[in-house]
Formats: C-alpha cells, structure tokens, sequence
C-alpha cells in the first residue's frame, strides 16, 4: 500500500533493525519529523536484530566501547519504563581464558581503567564461586562483574519502534530503497527513492541496513563500505534433567565469553527452559540476498568445551535447537558511524559493521545517529575516531589491536 502522507522529512533512516529503530526513537522524541523505512517486514527474521536473546557487558578489550556500554545500560533502563515492559534482564557476566591471553588482560585493564568493579579468580576461586557449575583448566583465570545481562532482541527492537511511532515517527516496511540522491533545487537535503518508484524528501538521512548496506552505499556513493556479511548459527543446548535450575538466570548464572581459540560466548537459561545458549563467534561469509541457510557449524570443539566447563551437567550430544543470524563484519571488528562524505557531506550519516557485538550499544548508538544527522556532531564523551569510515584508507585494516581477531570465518561463496 503506497504512502498517501507527506513525503517530506526532517531525517530518513533506511533500515528498521536496532540501531534503525533506535536512532528513530530518538529523532521523534527530539521532535523531529521522522521516517523509518524497512525493505521487508518490520521485525523480519533476515538479519541482526531479530532472535531471543543478546548479551550485555562492560567488559572489552578496547576499552573505548566502556562509554557506549555504560550510558546504554541506562537508556535500555528509560526505554523500558517508557513503555512498560522489561527488554533487558540483568545478571553477573562472566569472562574467561588462558591467563597470558592478551585480550583477557586487556579486560583487566579495561575493569581497572574505568573503575568497574570486578573480580579475577583462579580456577579453584571460579569452581567454588559457582559451586561447580563453571569450571576452568588451572592455567586459566575467571573475571567475574557485575554489568551483564541478557536482552530480548525482537522484543527491544519492537519496543524502539512503538516509542518512535508514539512520538510522531512515520513508519513504512516492504519498502525497499532503490538509491539516495543529492536534492538539488529544494534547498538542499536528499531525495530516498524506493523500488517502487516512490520519493521522499529528507533534510537528513541515516543508513543502517545491516548486511545489505554495502550493497546500498555502492549504489548511492559508488565506494566500498568495508563490510563483510557473515552467517552465524546460535546453538542451544539441553541442561540435563535435575540440574536445570542450576543455569537459570534467576539462579544468578552468568552471561559469558570464552576468550582463546575458539571464542565462545553464551547466555544463562530463560527463553527455553532447560536450554543454555552455548556458541561459537564466527560464521561463514556469503551474499545476504544468496544466504545457505545453514551450512552448519563445526561443532567438536564447542562439544568438548561445554563438557569441560560446565562439570557434566549439560548435554552434549549435539545442540537441539539452533537460530540462524547474520553479522555484518568489519575488518578490525568496530563499528562504522560516520558521515557518508563526498557529495553528500554531512547530509548522510552511515551506521554498520556492528560486527555481532553492536546490539547491546543500540540506545547510545541510536543517539549518536541521532545527533550527527541533526547536529553535525555526537556527545556524551564517545571517542568517534575509533568508528570513522576513513580510518580504512590509512589502513586497510583499520583499528590496530594488540591481540588476535575473535571471530571465526567460514566461506560459503
């Protein structure tokens, strides 16, 4: 059904999953005329944003992600007492590894830098802590704090969306962007034309489609945006019979990251009872629009993990139920929020590459892209140098780190 309203805005973003879907809760709450546009079904099951749970935690290795972190931990807490329900379901995080992996040290460092409180334990420490639920080789060491938590994604990005439409948003899905051109004689901004064949007119607009935005800025700027779309499968697992509670997050069980080879992250037991969401970080690289569905993933290693962490208590014959998800990857694992640049100068504002790690920073992000698009600038003390689009020009790679890429790539190409 074609849009019969005005087609005039003050910001446009192309793209309704969280950070979409945020940044627009945040322009209409401001008091801005918003449109949010979606290529398929609002709250569709094709890319980042959609599933039954997220982490959340403070606890980076770069410690320039604390900010967004911390001021997001209380956004998610003003949204839901905005709109009634809970989104975001709090417990302890937990975080693991060799004790010389230098991305757990960074951790440390990053605990120690911004004060938060934390706690680094040996195994022994680790096994009576959880009263043997979790348990680590003695060459290991255990960082217990208490900033973490489990967030409900379909359920957040819908609560962004209601917000927004209540506060004046105009919200269209199955309205695919075809390409953003410059507005040359009504006085300045940007045309958005859609498949089919509708046109809307911003002061502004802001771009987070995910997967698909490399595909879009290609088409609108003619550049490569540097992301790779990635497939990834969620695995859950069965708690065996008498221990469920146990790993439940009313039990005070963590979410928690696995640092090393692999990297394995997961959630305490709440959307399936008597599952554990138990994962590898990493996926297989493919066309969004071309996906496989499921290669499938390796799975012995992440066998043999859940076996020798968790004391037995956990099956491990093989996940029973797994959710396909896709990651939207840069090269150094950080996010994209800039200005488009070139002809569109300040007019465009790109938000990507949030790299499977984004989703628990969509409220301050979504006010990032709120602000650059209506202000020209963000504050709130990010370091916005570090999610530059032109940080790939002086090096391909982007970001130095210190210590080795977390995610494990496949090919399905």
């Amino acid at each position: 059904m074609e849009y019969s309203g005005d087609h005039r805005f003050d910001v446009i973003i192309v793209g309704a999953g969280v950070m979409g879907s945020s940044a627009a809760y945040q322009l209409a709450k401001r008091g801005h005329k918003t449109l949010l546009l979606e290529q398929f079904d609002f709250l569709h099951h094709r890319g980042s944003s959609h599933g039954e749970s997220r982490t959340i935690r403070a606890t980076y290795p770069e410690d320039y992600y604390y900010t967004m972190v911390s001021e997001s931990a209380q956004l998610w807490a003003q949204a839901q007492s905005e709109i009634g329900y809970k989104v975001h379901f709090p417990t302890q995080q937990f975080d693991m590894g060799p004790k010389d992996q230098q991305s757990l040290l960074s951790v440390v460092a990053t605990c120690r830098k911004h004060g938060l409180a934390h706690r680094v334990m040996d195994s022994k420490t680790v096994s009576e802590y959880f009263s043997g639920r979790i348990n680590i080789p003695e060459n290991w060491i255990g960082v217990s704090t208490d900033l973490g938590g489990v967030i409900k994604p379909t359920k957040a990005v819908s609560m962004f969306q209601t917000l927004a439409l209540k506060n004046g948003a105009v919200l269209r899905d199955n309205t695919k962007v075809a390409n953003i051109n410059k507005d040359g004689e009504n006085e300045g901004g940007v045309i958005v034309s859609t498949v089919k064949g509708e046109k809307f007119h911003g002061k502004k607009c802001i771009v987070t489609a995910g997967a698909w935005i490399g595909k879009l800025v290609k088409t609108v700027a003619g550049i490569e945006f540097p992301v790779d779309p990635l497939e990834t499968t969620v695995c859950y697992w069965r708690i065996k019979e008498g221990h469920e509670d146990k790993f439940a997050i009313d039990s005070e069980f963590p979410t928690f990251a696995s640092y090393g080879a692999p990297y394995v992250y997961g959630t305490p037991s709440l959307e399936y009872p008597g599952l554990i969401k138990v994962a590898v970080h990493g996926g297989y690289l493919c066309d969004p629009d071309k996906r496989p569905w499921g290669p499938g993933v390796k799975l012995e290693e992440l066998k043999e993990w859940i076996k020798e962490r968790f004391g037995g208590m956990v099956d491990t014959e093989g996940p029973v139920a797994t959710q396909l998800c896709m990651y939207s990857m840069t090269p150094d694992e950080d996010f994209v929020i800039d200005f488009l640049g070139g002809e569109f100068g300040k007019d465009v504002v790109v938000g990507g590459g949030f790299s499977g790690h984004g989703f628990k920073m969509a409220p301050a992000v979504g006010r990032i892209l709120a602000e650059l698009a209506t202000e020209g600038e963000a504050g709130g003390g990010v370091e916005m140098k570090q999610f530059s689009l032109r940080r790939f020009e002086e090096n391909p790679k982007g970001n130095a780190k210190e210590y080795p890429d977390q995610v494990i790539l496949g090919s399905c190409l």
